[in-house]
């Protein structure tokens, strides 16, 4: 086996059953074309990680597998597990038996195209390449303008984040064995990866509408997710916690100083407004610093447990052998 030139693909999977032939034909495709210019060994395997999908999703995989071992394996987990959860599922699966391996949605929405870039740059010493959006121009106003807005909030918050990279990236196997040893929880993938460190250069892509089904990030999980990348790699949100509370006690004190020059002066009779609009301040500023408090708290809570992130109920590759795993 040609060990430097193994690549594995790991692609999360949750309810694709729309996409995945699809998905599957483009990555065979790219996958001969590679291995006929030798950037990748025959031995390179596409892994679908089969994310508690409620539809016929790991029925697909188990027929791909069946009809092109030599190409497609698969991974079920035990139960959903969430997107990051199934990434990392993969990677930690694959990291002993390739030399590289490249992660993408189902969706089609990342460039296939952009795989030989990806590699060209590994075999050029790369340890790590990332996929980078060069433009948006497929998104609504709405998703570019909070997108571009998250971005930029991170990097203010102190998280070292790569700018419209999501989780279309090549790792190295030697980067894949340091990932394995961040254990945390709470994962936030684009803040750990950069982290770790070594060689990086990015592959800029233009982003294609989905193939088809529907996006499994709405509005909700979207908040979700930039609210635990925020909370996972900064500890700013505290900080700004104390300085509003330092804030607020030196306004108090001009306003106790104001209270009694105007008691002095005789026009001590005050607007109900302001006493309203005081309480309602300053009660909202102190809610907002216990939900962001409860944040990292809950946050330390589902850490200090240490169970398992995902649980490998099944893997099928083309040994014949099916193993179980958990993380």
């Amino acid at each position: 086996m040609n060990t430097k030139k193994t690549l594995y693909m790991v692609v999360p999977c949750y309810n694709e059953e729309e996409v995945l032939h699809e998905t599957a034909k483009r990555l065979k495709e790219k996958y001969a074309s590679l291995i006929e210019r030798e950037l990748i060994s025959a031995e390179s395997r596409v892994v679908f990680v089969n994310d508690g999908s409620k539809d016929k999703t790991w029925d697909i995989i188990q027929e791909l597998h069946a009809a092109n071992p030599e190409t497609f394996s698969g991974i079920n987990l035990a139960r959903n597990s969430g997107h990051q959860n199934a990434v990392l599922a993969g990677l930690m699966t694959v990291k002993d038996i390739c030399s590289m391996a490249i992660t993408m949605d189902a969706d089609l929405q990342d460039d296939i195209n952009a795989i030989d870039a990806m590699v060209e740059k590994y075999h050029e010493g790369n340890q790590v390449v990332y996929g980078v959006r060069s433009a948006r121009d497929t998104d609504t106003f709405f998703k570019k303008f909070t997108a571009e807005g998250f971005y930029k909030f991170m990097k203010v918050m102190g998280a070292d984040v790569v700018y419209n990279h999501a989780d279309f990236r090549l790792m190295s196997a030697r980067v894949l064995q340091e990932l394995a040893n961040y254990k945390e929880v709470n994962l936030f993938l684009r803040g750990m990866v950069p982290l770790i460190g070594f060689q990086s250069c990015n592959v800029y892509y233009e982003r294609a509408e989905r193939f088809a089904g529907e996006s499994k990030y709405p509005l909700k999980k979207m908040l979700a997710f930039a609210i635990n990348g925020i909370t996972s790699f900064s500890t700013k949100p505290l900080k700004l916690i104390t300085t509003m509370g330092f804030i607020m006690s030196v306004v108090s004190i001009l306003a106790m100083l104001w209270t009694i020059v105007v008691k002095i002066a005789g026009a001590s009779e005050l607007g109900w407004s302001s006493t309203v609009c005081s309480i309602w301040f300053i009660g909202g500023l102190q809610l907002l610093a216990l939900g962001i408090i409860g944040e990292y708290v809950g946050k330390i809570y589902a850490e200090v447990k240490q169970r398992p992130r995902f649980i490998v109920a099944e893997f099928i590759n083309n040994t014949g052998k099916n193993t179980e795993d958990k993380q």
